[in-house]
């Protein structure tokens, strides 16, 4: 029987395999679809520690119906789902009243005040933290009325995130590729960024593996838990465990069903475009574009929509496409896309979104030895490191370094 079993090989399936693998815990890793081949491998790449406000806040009920009526805009519903996504935002709308906020915000600034350094942590352990990029982040803003922007400033500032303020000529130093016209902008300068999120993936499932981690390429279907070992039924086979751990993402909401938690988890879907290269030093979001713009080691990637159609729905790759216009006007020179084919500019995947942006971590109320790791929506590549510690504490147990109160499954 194996020691301990991973359903989900994304960026939080694997950090947790190698801490837990580090510390001799015989781990076994399973996906359907291989190493990182979800979000883990086309998200913007962004360590974006400075984000610790939840979405869900009042001021977006007055954005939403330009961002829906908007092409370009960067919220898409399916008119075919829309009913269906009702119930998850009728919570997301919940959770912007005060008390809620202030919750949530706590939660997230706990959970992202330790993400670097735990990334640090793992990095160095394996040799490989020449994967992370310490130069900072901008928030841009074109609007030459920066009330918006100064208000943004003064909420981080409340919150204790390290933040510069530009104005355009200091902007134009920092990175001379901006177009000229944007009038400013917010210098994150404590958070960090991968060149190559799958190829950061790919060098830890190598590091698990030498230190004799496995993985299995099954489905798994249906997870029968009992005391002392879990049994999971796959699409070619039956595998026994003594503990388990939920990291499947956008799926993970399937399992939790079969274990008498059902959680209101949404597959936000995110879409990315590849740009040739420009000379950018650092990831630069949009205040009013809503989108990102990362270098990376094979070309810009921009990120930054989110699209509501349901977990199996066809994706919609003009929704990537439409990004190149917004380059076009945060970028001093326009940029082609990195090759002629689509396959090689456009990704998209699906985010697991909970409507109060807080992960899903801890132990499962009713079933022992059995562990929920998913939900991290935005911020998966963020928290990948600390939550697998967390989690990996709960395994081994140890005290973890946080209340994971504000985590729990029963929460909803």
């Amino acid at each position: 029987m194996q020691q301990l079993c991973i359903i989900g090989a994304g960026i939080v399936g694997l950090s947790n395999a190698l801490f837990l693998q580090q510390a001799g815990v015989d781990v076994l890793l399973l996906d359907a679809k291989g190493i990182a081949q979800g979000c883990s491998a086309g998200n913007a790449g962004h360590f974006a520690t400075e984000q610790v406000f939840a979405l869900a806040q009042p001021a977006l009920l007055a954005q939403l119906p330009a961002m829906l009526l908007n092409p370009l805009g960067p919220l898409h519903i399916r008119a075919g789902y829309l009913l269906q996504a009702l119930p998850w935002f009728a919570r997301f709308v919940a959770n912007m009243r005060k008390s809620k906020r202030d919750a949530n915000h706590k939660a997230l600034s706990a959970l992202n005040h330790h993400s670097l350094a735990s990334w640090q942590k793992l990095l160095h352990s394996c040799q490989l933290s020449q994967q992370i990029q310490y130069q900072g982040a901008l928030l841009v803003s074109e609007n030459h009325n920066l009330s918006a922007l100064k208000q943004q400033y003064q909420a981080y500032r409340a919150a204790g995130i390290d933040v510069r303020w530009c104005n355009k000529q200091q902007l134009q130093q920092l990175e001379p590729a901006l177009a000229p016209g944007l009038a400013g902008a917010l210098d994150f300068t404590e958070v960090a960024h991968s060149q190559d999120p799958l190829a950061l993936c790919q060098q830890l499932y190598q590091q698990f593996c030498q230190l004799g981690g496995r993985y299995l390429q099954t489905e798994v279907r249906q997870i029968i838990p009992g005391p002392g070992r879990q049994r999971l039924i796959c699409s070619d086979r039956e595998i026994h465990c003594q503990q388990l751990i939920i990291a499947a993402g956008a799926h993970s909401a399937h399992f939790t069903r079969q274990l008498g938690w059902p959680v209101p988890l949404e597959a936000e879907r995110g879409y990315h475009l590849m740009l040739k290269s420009v000379a950018l030093s650092r990831p630069v979001s949009s205040l009013e574009r809503k989108c990102i713009m990362t270098p990376m080691q094979h070309g810009l990637r921009l990120a930054g929509t989110a699209e509501f159609a349901g977990l199996n729905g066809k994706a919609d790759y003009q929704r990537a496409t439409v990004l190149q216009q917004h380059a076009d006007q945060l970028l001093r020179q326009r940029t082609a896309t990195v090759s002629d084919s689509t396959m090689d500019t456009v990704w998209a995947g699906n985010r697991p979104s909970l409507p109060d942006s807080l992960p899903v971590l801890g132990p499962c109320p009713r079933h022992d030895g059995i562990y929920y790791n998913f939900g991290h929506q935005h911020l998966g590549l963020t928290q990948a490191a600390f939550s697998a510690e967390l989690i990996s504490s709960c395994v081994l147990k140890q005290t973890p370094a946080l209340d994971l109160t504000p985590f729990r499954i029963n929460r909803f």
